[in-house]
């Protein structure tokens, strides 16, 4: 199975430079849309419902300090299956183009992210992860 890295090295290569932001919600995206088009997640890190939406922690660390990124260097695009490359090419397609805060916004509407951040203020820090089920079912009924 592909890690996060992985995920995040292939975006790159498809996008270029982007904001860390941007890159954690179409990391996001990917996930969530491969659970639901071919039944399966495409990598076992964890997504937590943070304050300016869906992160991975794994990724974050290795971005952490950055604004901007070009390349994950322990990403490898060539695990990748074919079929996982579609899936991550129709995030793109519908998603990649949008800015940062675009996808922040559009997170911070969506079921998901709204109840694994229950109890918790605007801004407020959190770690509950955004479960594979909680994502496949709300975007399976989009």
């Amino acid at each position: 199975m592909a890690t996060v890295f992985d995920v995040a090295a292939y975006i790159l290569s498809k996008k270029g430079l982007m904001t860390v932001m941007k890159l954690q919600k179409l990391v996001y995206y990917a996930q969530a849309w491969s659970l639901v088009w071919d039944e399966k997640p495409l990598f076992r890190n964890r997504i937590e419902a943070w304050a300016n939406g869906p992160v991975s922690p794994t990724l974050y660390r290795a971005h952490r300090g950055h604004f901007m990124i070009k390349h994950i260097p322990d990403g490898n695009k060539a695990s990748l299956s074919k079929k996982e490359e579609e899936t991550i090419d129709a995030v793109l397609v519908h998603y990649g183009n949008k800015p940062s805060q675009w996808l922040v916004d559009l997170t911070h509407s969506e079921k998901p992210w709204i109840d694994a951040r229950k109890g918790l203020g605007p801004g407020e820090r959190g770690c509950t992860e955004i479960t594979h089920s909680a994502m496949a079912e709300y975007y399976s009924a989009l």
